[in-house]
This record gives C-alpha cells, structure tokens and sequence, in this order.
C-alpha cells in the first residue's frame, strides 16, 4: 500500500482563512458597497437601490478573485478589510447626510 502524504496544517489553515476571507469579507464588502451607493448615487431611491444591488455582486466576486489572488492569507484579510473600512465611513457619513 502507498502511504498519501498529507498537506501542512499551515497550507491548510492559509487555505480556509483564505475561504472565510473571500466568503465572509467579500459578502460584508458587497453589502457595505451596496449600501453606500444606494445612499450617495444622484438618482431616485429606487433606482439607486437597484443599481447598488446590482453592483454587489460585481464587488463580491472581486473580493473572492483578490482573495485567492493574493501570496499571503493576511494580505488577503487586508485587501479585503480596507475597502469595507472605507465603505462602512462613507455609509455612515451618507446616513448622517440623508437623516431627516
């Protein structure tokens, strides 16, 4: 019987923070995304709805292709991490324009 060599732990663990990169910051990307240009588009709220809507899932395949693009896990966490920091002050700051 041959014997299998198994991958590193580390190989593996690279490859599932990798995973959860791309699955939980590109979906927390897309949303942050969303939501800031529905709140700063200059067209009707329904439309800039649905162009925000539309437009996650070209973010959010970005953040999968960026995460398994990358040489490192954490450079990964980062080029994700950085653009939802970005996304999350300029929803706020929208949400504090558009208040009533």
């Amino acid at each position: 019987m041959k014997s299998k060599t198994s991958l590193p732990v580390s190989y593996r663990l690279a490859v599932t923070s990798r995973v959860l990169a791309a699955v939980v910051g590109g979906y927390l990307m897309a949303s942050l995304a969303s939501i800031c240009l529905a709140l700063w588009l200059p067209t009707s709220r329904a439309d800039a709805v649905i162009v925000g809507m539309m437009s996650s899932f070209v973010f959010y395949l970005l953040a999968v292709l960026w995460c398994f693009a990358c040489r490192t896990a954490g450079r990964a966490w980062l080029g994700v991490m950085a653009p939802c920091v970005l996304f999350a002050t300029l929803a706020g700051a929208g949400w504090w324009v558009a208040r009533p």
